[in-house]
């Protein structure tokens, strides 16, 4: 999508702070953290959102997961503790509209989250 931050930065016509990458994604730090650890986990394939996934990219969220359980176990988040956070829509707080999961560790958690 042309308008779209986060295609921007997986192509990297703007700049971001990337940890990490592969073939399925592209691992930040995101810009306005919420905990001391604070990385988006973005797809590389743009969808606004989960139920925009057409059948034929079913593996989209699998490879994704997949790249997010690699990524937190190489910068040893899983020994802190994480959570993981997937918005949809404006009013559960979602403001890129491509798919992405927050990975939120080194403090405590609180629960309700919202």
């Amino acid at each position: 999508m042309e308008s779209c931050l986060f295609c921007k930065i997986i192509k990297k016509e703007i700049p971001a702070e990337i940890i990490d990458e592969n073939d399925h994604a592209i691992f930040i730090k995101d810009i306005s953290p919420q905990a001391p650890e604070h990385f988006l986990a973005i797809p590389r394939k743009h969808y606004p959102s989960i139920q925009a996934i057409p059948p034929e990219d079913h593996t989209l969220l699998k490879e994704l997961m997949v790249s997010v359980a690699e990524f937190v176990k190489a910068h040893k988040l899983d020994e802190k503790g994480y959570r993981l956070v997937l918005n949809s829509g404006e009013r559960s707080g979602q403001t890129v509209f491509h798919i992405h999961i927050h990975i939120l560790s080194g403090r405590a958690m609180q629960w309700p989250p919202g």
